[in-house]
């Protein structure tokens, strides 16, 4: 058994339908729930430092685990949030600042291996989730390991113009391209559009990143629910530009704000795990 403390539950609205989780995730988070809809549900998952970064902006140290400190309970429910989604989509800027990563639970939280694949085989998910890759005009490399992957499909959704610029790419079998309108900036009906266009029986998407697809989501009410974790950590901000707060891109309040409700509240230690709910 994994030597991991489990969340302290300090709130929590016990509404919606139980997830099958096994023994150990159940262990580690409690029961997880999600009300029963008739279109995919779209959830983020965020860690944040008490003044609200997201990103330190550091080459080497752009990632999540800057911000909080590299906290094992928070790999682990991140780790299980991409287990249970069906497409898990990140944007260029995420790859450019992880080019090495591929967006799986067993690659965040590999103790848990064997529980993430039970918990995908329990809701009757096929294998990996998609990787989808969101940009506008596509200048990547594609011979980073999430499109070279035998295991997982990667799913490349870009406006018509840069469809066009990646076809004339030679892509593994496993790599789609997605054309999903005009640009330069993708809509989130679009990405989503575009995801069910590959995935019909998609139901559960999570966005991973970054905060300007974040904000576009917001902005657009497209997003159902934001799982945040909370670090003890004080960031702060001077003039970088690299520093990113939780929604980039978008001034949503006041004439846009998006109040969430507040599902549940759960403890590690010095980090609370957070989980909004957006009814707009």
């Amino acid at each position: 058994m994994t030597n991991i403390l489990p969340l302290e539950t300090l709130y929590d609205d016990k509404q919606g339908k139980d997830l099958p989780l096994t023994d150990a995730l159940a262990s580690l988070y409690g029961s997880l729930r999600f009300p029963p809809v008739s279109r995919p549900y779209v959830i983020s998952n965020f860690v944040s430092s008490l003044d609200g970064v997201v990103s330190l902006g550091v080459p080497g140290n752009s990632g999540g685990d800057g911000i909080s400190g590299k906290n094992r309970q928070d790999h682990a429910v991140m780790g299980l949030l991409r287990a249970l989604s069906d497409a898990i989509i990140i944007g260029s800027k995420n790859l450019a600042a992880s080019p090495r990563h591929n967006w799986s639970a067993e690659r965040v939280f590999p103790e848990f291996a064997d529980e993430y694949r039970i918990l995908r085989q329990r809701m009757k998910k096929p294998g990996l989730p998609v990787n989808v890759v969101v940009s506008g005009t596509p200048q990547m490399d594609f011979t980073l390991p999430i499109f070279q992957s035998t295991s997982a499909r990667a799913l490349i959704v870009t406006t018509d113009a840069g469809a066009a610029i990646v076809d004339q790419e030679k892509l593994p079998s496993n790599v789609q391209i997605v054309p999903a309108g005009e640009g330069p900036l993708l809509r989130a009906e679009q990405i989503v559009g575009a995801v069910l266009k590959s995935q019909p029986d998609t139901k559960i998407i999570l966005l991973e990143g970054g905060p300007h697809l974040l904000g576009t989501f917001f902005a657009e009410k497209a997003l159902d629910e934001l799982f945040l974790t909370l670090s003890p950590l004080v960031a702060g901000r001077g003039r970088e530009p690299g520093r990113l707060g939780l929604v980039e891109g978008n001034i949503l309040a006041p004439d846009r704000p998006a109040w969430g409700k507040i599902v549940s509240v759960k403890r590690a230690e010095n980090h609370l795990f957070l989980r909004y709910r957006y009814p707009y």
